[in-house]
């Protein structure tokens, strides 16, 4: 199944890089309600750990004895939250088992940098402890054992959406436009839950790093240690420090520290344009003006004739341009400078089905192109680089990323 990593370090106006792993579960869902959570809201990164019957406690022993000793050759992924091991353990009684025997898990060991380290580990514990979905990792357990605080998580064997996005080698082929939109489905269903009544709950930390693919490309979303609890009552938003990650972040909530679902669309926007673009949200090493992958390519979102000049030339024109039309409006509305203009994420998920319903096969969309004489660049190439679809991602590969915004001193 999956690998999963990840605590929450506060946002640091440096883009630079990070590493992390994440784990998860299995088949996704056609419906964004199917879903389990508790009656009755809790302040869930304060407080005690909230009781579920879907978690277990291990002991630090247990955990070392199925990763062996947390040896380096069974990391995964590492970063400022500390290191991801593989580790194995018995399917039914969750007693560690041999290498290669039993079910694969991902144990994410946490640096003990106090009590912010502590408290994202918690919230961590008690949203998915409490929350359950196709499109949500799965927490099989966690340790807190004197001053050690550990997470364990089921292995997601394709590792994250950004690997696959950004890296380059034979483990990481480009991803098909089909695929690209099946996992922009597949996360786009994991924050309509989120938001729906049933969870109330403000993911405050989605990118690309922090969506995983299991083995069939089904996406779920990791690392809850910023999540927040929506507005009650007749609030409109929910005032905290500002944390997450430069280049995701809303700029209304950068601004004022007031977040709400829509704060949420707006990175998923970022995320579906890095799916779109093969570019990061935030890259300095892109000439100048090119940074700010929202800014630079806003203007070739409004335009339908101009939308070829952002596409990933990774796809190899393998999609439709109608098809790429409509992914790069719906991008061009999460990513609105009013919120109260941006569609809700079951909004999204209605339009990305719609698009995967209408969509064109990749070998039509390559006639029409042939027929046509251009592709889609419009000089009469179709961007011949091949595009195969991703083979399994190495286990032991790094996940670098942006990192996260320092906090505000704005009353959590």
């Amino acid at each position: 199944m999956g690998n999963c990593c990840g605590t929450s370090d506060a946002i640091s106006q440096n883009a630079g890089s990070r590493s992390r792993k994440g784990a998860g579960l299995s088949a996704s869902s056609s419906r964004v309600s199917a879903a389990s959570v508790p009656a009755t809201p809790t302040p869930r990164s304060e407080g005690e750990i909230l009781q579920s019957a879907n978690v277990r406690s291990f002991t630090f022993n247990e955990l070392k004895t199925a990763t062996r000793n947390f040896r380096p050759d069974s990391v995964l992924g590492e970063g400022g939250f500390g290191s991801v091991f593989k580790g194995w353990v018995d399917e039914n009684t969750f007693v560690p088992t041999r290498p290669g025997t039993g079910m694969v898990i991902a144990v994410k060991k946490l640096n003990q940098d106090g009590f912010q380290g502590h408290r994202e580990w918690l919230a961590e514990v008690n949203y998915l402890g409490q929350l359950s979905h196709p499109n949500l990792v799965k927490l099989v357990g966690y340790c807190l054992e004197d001053e050690q605080r550990l997470l364990v998580y089921e292995f997601m064997p394709r590792g994250s959406l950004e690997n696959h996005l950004f890296r380059r080698g034979s483990h990481f082929q480009p991803l098909s436009w089909n695929l690209r939109m099946k996992v922009a489905l597949g996360a786009a269903k994991g924050l309509a839950f989120l938001h729906s009544d049933k969870a109330k709950v403000i993911y405050r930390d989605f990118k690309t790093s922090n969506v995983l693919l299991d083995s069939n490309y089904n996406a779920k979303l990791s690392d809850f240690g910023l999540a927040k609890d929506g507005p009650t009552g007749d609030k409109s938003h929910v005032s905290t420090r500002v944390m997450g990650t430069y280049g995701y972040a809303a700029p209304e909530y950068l601004a004022t520290g007031h977040l709400t679902a829509k704060s949420d669309v707006y990175s998923f926007g970022v995320v579906l344009l890095e799916m779109l673009s093969g570019r990061r949200a935030l890259d300095k090493n892109r000439p100048s003006g090119e940074h700010n992958l929202v800014e630079w390519a806003r203007p070739y979102l409004t335009s339908r004739r101009r939308i070829f000049r952002i596409l990933d030339a990774r796809l190899g024109g393998q999609y439709s341009l109608a098809g790429a039309q409509k992914a790069a409006a719906l991008a061009l509305q999460c990513l609105s400078g009013d919120s109260r203009n941006r569609p809700s994420m079951q909004q999204v998920v209605a339009a990305l089905e719609q698009l995967q319903e209408g969509k064109e096969t990749s070998h039509q969309a390559q006639s029409k192109s042939k027929l046509s004489g251009r592709g889609f660049n419009g000089n009469g190439s179709n961007w011949s680089r091949s595009s195969r679809r991703s083979e399994a991602t190495p286990v032991n590969a790094r996940y670098a990323r942006p990192r996260r915004l320092s906090a505000s001193p704005l009353p959590e």
